[in-house]
Parts: C-alpha cells; structure tokens; sequence
C-alpha cells in the first residue's frame, strides 16, 4: 500500500473551512478549498511520500500496480478520480461528454492548434466522466431534466413574455424533442434583457425553486443558466445520499459536502453560472435531452456496515464501510483501489502491510494485493473499477 498526499483545487465557489476541518488541520488556508482530489490525473495526481505522484509510479509500472486486466481494458492509467468537494457557492452548470465525444473532441481541438491550456478549450484530456456522489453533509444540487411539464408551468408561472418560445418548446408531444428544442430556445434570448425579469418574477414567488432562481439571479446577473436551472431536478441530499451523472446530464451543485468518484477526466463543458468558457453549440451536442425523474442513486448493502452504489460504468465502483471496532473486510477482485477515510482513525491491512488513516487520508492498494481490512472506528470510502 502507498499513503498518497491529496491535492487541493482552490475554485473560487469552494469552502474555506470544510477540507481543513475533515483533515483536521488547526488553522484553514485563508483561501477557498473547493476539491480534494486523490488519484493519477495529470493535471493534479496524488504524491506519494518522497517516491514522486502516483502517476509518475503507475507510469513506470503500469501492469505492476494496476494489473494487466486495467490496462488492456483502459490503457496504463488509472481509470477512476477520487474527490472530496465542499461548495459554499453553485458551481458551474455543465456537462460532460460520453468517450466518443470525449475522443473527437480532443483530437477535433488538437488539429485545429487549440492550445491544451488555453481558456477557451472545451476538451482537456480523452476520457468520458460518468460521477457518482454521495453526500456527507445536506447538499443541494441541479441535476438532469425534469418533467418537461413540470419545467413548462414553472416557465409559464413567470409570466415573462419572452420565455414563450421556451414554453412552446417544452409543449411538444414529443419529451426529447420539445427539450430539444425547448433549450435552444433559451439560448437563443438576450440575458441582460430576460434574467432581471425572471429573477424579479421569482422573488415574488414562495416555491423553493424560485427561491433557488432569485439567488442564482443575484449571483449572475446575465446569466441564462439562471433560467435553465428551472428545466432540472432540485436536489436536496441527506448524508448518505447519492447521486449519479451519467454523461451528457445537465447539473450543478450548489451548495454542500460530498464524497465523489468518477472516471479520471476533467472533461467540461458549461452552460452557465459561471464566468468561464460557455460553448453553447458544444454543449447541444453534447446533452442528452431526455426526463430524469429521479437522480438520487440507491446503495445496495453488502455485509454489516459496508455497502456500495453499482453504476453502469466499469470505470469506478465506490463503497462505504463504518468501522465500530469490529474488523470489516472490503471487496477487492484484485483490482487497483483507493481507500479514504472520511472521519476516524482506521487501521488498513492488505495482507502484506498496513497503514494508519485518519480523517481526510487516503493510500492506493495495487492490483493484486489481498483482501483489504479495516480495524478502528470511522467512516471509509473504497473506489475501485468495475
């Protein structure tokens, strides 16, 4: 097993107490932390002691530490991301590619000289990033479409003379279609001219996504994402809930702690709420225009005090372990994993060593190495592929 040094990700929208205070450091940053990530991204992978970031390790011995069927399935790297997220603020709201988009994006990018860094880039890297998160504190989140009559009478409720031809679109027969056309609609209106309408409509209102909406207004003024968020599921998360993105769904978390695994990109592509790069003919390709009634992900248990949330994707299977004192034993099929402890102190053995946790650390297991155990008392996350 390797401890591996998790990196933080300061976006402006992120806490300044909530990482600090899992890892129990005495005295915050001073500066938001919005992301603690744990992995072999190459845009922020995991240190491991002094032996370098687990990507340069994985690098030099893929088959090694992932296993010969990880990399003849995904190539030599790890296919999975680990993150800690703690919002104060919405994040954008976005989107991410399936891997066929993913690919053509990319390459699409790279030939026509996009530069990889640049502001503007849509595709960062070639993978798809299906997530999964489960929250740890109350979290509030925007998360794929909802009903499109439901959409229709909230729009139609506003009262805003320019939101017809969004409303009309929501009225088609056809659910798919009238998002369709429904979400080009709206990106098509002037957002100086209909957000302050909205959100002066809104503040009038007394139902929660109204609410949702005046504070989203206040945020970004000229933001049409504040009027898009009226076309998604509103959210509200107990601890231990999840949540599950498959690509192409629409979403934005807006306030909240959560534990997150997904497959290992930082593929994005925005459609508001943010000041960042928004490429709407990117983002109508890439969308799935369909209901997702109910975005919540239930957990299916495995033994006493461990259970896990079985997503389609092979990429990443996460599971949650509550360690009382009595020595649990998690699922391994000799697969690379990742073990965080979210709070405690836990003790994890792997057959051929062990190594102490506390809250907000985590190690890598290699592929092959024995069944992980855990001894202690606290709450541990475990995300290995599928």
């Amino acid at each position: 097993m390797l401890r591996l040094v998790g990196r933080v990700r300061p976006y402006a929208w992120g806490s300044r107490t909530e990482i600090a205070s899992i890892q129990g450091r005495p005295v915050p940053s001073g500066t938001p932390e919005a992301e603690l990530w744990f992995g072999a991204h190459p845009d922020d992978p995991s240190l491991v002691g002094g032996d370098g970031s687990l990507l340069e390790l994985i690098e030099s011995d893929p088959v090694g530490l992932l296993g010969a069927a990880t990399v003849e399935r995904y190539g030599p790297r790890l296919p999975f991301l680990v993150k800690l997220l703690a919002a104060d603020q919405p994040l954008s709201l976005q989107v991410h590619p399936d891997l066929a988009q993913a690919r053509e994006g990319f390459a699409a990018e790279d030939a026509a000289g996009v530069p990889r860094d640049a502001a503007y880039r849509n595709y960062v890297d070639r993978n798809h990033k299906p997530e999964l998160m489960v929250a740890v504190s109350e979290c509030d989140a925007l998360c794929g479409f909802r009903p499109v009559a439901d959409s229709a009478a909230l729009l139609e409720r506003l009262a805003v003379p320019a939101l017809r031809p969004v409303v009309a679109g929501l009225r088609q027969p056809n659910p798919a279609e009238g998002l369709r056309a429904a979400v080009t609609a709206l990106f098509a209106l002037s957002a100086d001219q209909v957000v302050p309408a909205v959100r002066t409509a809104a503040a009038a209102l007394p139902d929660p996504e109204y609410a949702v909406v005046a504070d989203l207004a206040d945020r970004y003024p000229g933001d049409l994402g504040v009027v898009a968020s009226l076309l998604l599921n509103l959210v509200r998360l107990r601890p231990g809930e999840a949540i599950y993105m498959p690509a192409g769904n629409l979403h934005a978390y807006l306030r909240g702690v959560g534990v997150e695994v997904m497959a290992s990109s930082d593929n994005v592509l925005r459609g508001g709420l943010t000041r960042k790069h928004v490429d709407v003919g990117e983002l109508l390709r890439v969308l799935r225009f369909e209901e997702l009634p109910d975005p919540r992900w239930p957990a299916e248990p495995l033994a006493d005090g461990v259970r896990w949330w079985p997503t389609p994707m092979p990429d990443f299977r996460l599971t949650q372990a509550r360690v009382t004192g009595t020595r649990l034993e998690l699922p391994s099929g000799h697969r690379p994993r990742i073990v965080f402890c979210l709070t405690g102190a836990v003790v994890v053995s792997d057959g051929s060593g062990e190594l102490r946790l506390g809250g907000g650390e985590a190690a890598f297991v290699p592929a092959g190495s024995g069944v992980v155990e855990l001894e202690g008392a606290g709450e541990v996350f475990q995300a290995a592929t599928g």
